[in-house]
């Protein structure tokens, strides 16, 4: 069984780092390879790229939690298999403890995440894997309040050409309205052609001041 690997507490201008596994609690089936969490709870340092005041870079410290986790580490004996059947895509902001908030276990669900947590090619790409080879069933999407592609608009594309000389061929995926952000996001995943599986898709936004889960009405 995994240990929980202390907070690191440091300086205002050092960066505090938390880990959370969360172990399974009795017998299980199949169930998903280990997930961890991390979050920050505070400002990089402003000095040289990476580095942090008393010795080490942030992966330095990464590093060395994850030796401290592996000296306590058992083999669970899991497959890929989630227990739960579940796929829960999220925004990768840091305050999101998917784990904590949803009440899930090591081995729970599949987690897939990136800016904003909207679903795009990549996304079906990852939902497809985790359905049809891996037996999830149902989908859970999340946004959330306060989120940073809320201020962004899609001329950061066009700033990034003019800074790099090439323009992204991705999307930002910037919007205005978190709520019709999850409808879209809804809405992708019940119309792709790969998802075997779409009758059970909810979207959420999660508030990030109080913890809480708000559905969205998908009409």
């Amino acid at each position: 069984m995994g240990a929980t690997v202390p907070r690191l507490r440091v300086t205002p201008q050092q960066a505090s780092l938390a880990f959370f596994v969360a172990p399974h609690s009795g017998p299980v089936a199949a169930v998903t390879s280990t997930v961890i969490g991390m979050t920050t709870s505070a400002s990089l340092p402003t000095g040289p790229e990476d580095a942090i005041t008393g010795g080490g870079t942030v992966t330095d410290r990464l590093v060395e939690a994850n030796e401290r986790y592996a000296g306590a580490f058992t083999d669970p004996g899991m497959d890929a298999r989630p227990v739960l059947r579940v796929a829960v895509v999220a925004c990768m902001d840091a305050r999101l403890d998917l784990h904590a908030a949803l009440g899930l276990e090591l081995g729970d669900c599949h987690t897939i995440r990136n800016a904003g947590g909207v679903v795009t090619d990549d996304v079906i790409r990852s939902l497809t894997i985790s359905q049809r080879k891996l037996g999830t069933r149902s989908i859970v999407l999340i946004h959330h309040t306060g989120c940073g592609l809320e201020a962004l608009t899609e001329d950061f594309r066009n700033e990034l050409e003019l800074e790099v000389g090439q323009r992204p061929a991705w999307a930002v995926e910037s919007f205005r309205d978190v709520d019709q952000d999850v409808r879209q996001s809804m809405q992708r995943v019940r119309t792709s052609p790969f998802l075997l599986h779409t009758g059970d898709v909810r979207g959420f936004v999660f508030d990030v001041r109080t913890g809480l889960l708000r559905e969205v009405d998908p009409a």
